[in-house]
């Protein structure tokens, strides 16, 4: 096997460090950069070093979802390993049919996280089994999510994550530069399109679907 040109994508310093030591004695991988957040990992990506990155969700900036359907679109020859602490089925489906080639909890053994590296290398998929699993039972109820949530527009999607991180009408106007009464009209297509009663179904929704922590 040829070396395996990693990158290193997380916010977290201590696990971006501890993912290194872990690796940069693997004979067969080779670590060619880190970043902090999607954009930093592009630009890296870009410059045609990297055929593997190891990734997570929530970033700032560009979190891993976003960088997983670019890399998909326009370097669909990296491999893509997310490894992640949301362990939400919702939010994996949605990565599986993005096209990732992989899904690991962080608290997963070393053993594993080879595992799944070298699966990948390879040209198969791997996710936990315990995900997998998961994925499987609740496949029904997980493609009526999915459908909702692409029904969203992206001002939608904007205001259900300021909603999420507990803006107030008042403030998601400031922020949105829209009027009052059309933050409220969001809200109510909101708890509509994703039959939610209250404000709280809705945080719990973005939260499922990986849009807020």
């Amino acid at each position: 096997m040829s070396n395996i040109k990693l990158l290193i994508a997380d916010d977290h310093t201590m696990f971006l460090q501890g993912i290194i030591s872990l690796l940069e004695n693997e004979t067969n991988i080779e670590i060619v950069g880190k970043a902090v957040n999607g954009i930093e990992a592009l630009e890296v990506i870009k410059k045609g070093t990297v055929d593997f990155i190891i990734l997570d969700i929530s970033m700032p900036e560009m979190d891993g979802i976003a960088l997983s359907k670019i890399l998909k679109k326009e370097h669909s020859n990296v491999k893509i390993l997310i490894v992640s602490t949301h362990s939400n089925v919702m939010l994996v489906s949605r990565l599986i049919r993005i096209g990732v080639h992989g899904y690991l909890l962080k608290n997963a053994e070393k053993s594993e996280l080879l595992q799944a590296i070298y699966t990948i290398a390879k040209g198969e998929n791997y996710f936990s089994e315990e995900l997998e699993e998961k994925h499987l039972l609740n496949k029904s109820k997980i493609e009526k999510q999915i459908s909702n949530l692409t029904e969203l527009s992206s001002r939608e999607k904007e205001i259900l994550v300021l909603i999420a991180h507990e803006y107030n009408t008042a403030e998601i106007a400031e922020k949105t530069f829209i009027s009052l009464n059309t933050v409220n009209t969001h809200r109510r297509n909101l708890l509509s399109k994703l039959n939610a009663k209250n404000t709280a179904g809705l945080v719990k929704y973005a939260v499922e679907n990986g849009l807020v922590d």
